[in-house]
């Protein structure tokens, strides 16, 4: 998928996501591959990100695999990929439905 405009909402697509240098997104955005050369504002969630020379990320950003080329800007935080926390939650999910049923 290819964005040349703007796009207000959450952004979900399996494959590859690039946002062209005219092109922003505002809002979360779920991608198999994200290449930023314009802007991007919210949450990334990415197995891979690559912000080009004119590209821009605001926001948190979620992977394992980044890289920024001279001139992209990155602002904000970054975490490991949300596949770990996703096992952390459901453990502990699991041990609040425990508690709950013995109770």
């Amino acid at each position: 998928m290819h964005v040349d405009g703007t796009v207000v909402g959450h952004v979900t697509v399996e494959q590859s996501l690039i946002i062209s240098q005219t092109g922003r997104v505002v809002g979360d955005v779920f991608a198999g591959k994200l290449i930023v050369n314009g802007v991007v504002e919210g949450t990334v969630h990415a197995n891979s990100l690559e912000i080009l020379e004119n590209g821009r990320v605001q926001g948190t950003i979620f992977t394992d695999d980044l890289s920024i080329e001279r001139g992209g800007k990155f602002i904000g935080d970054i975490k490991d990929a949300i596949k770990e926390q996703i096992v952390e939650l459901n453990e502990k999910e699991a041990t609040v439905k425990k508690s709950r049923k013995t109770a």
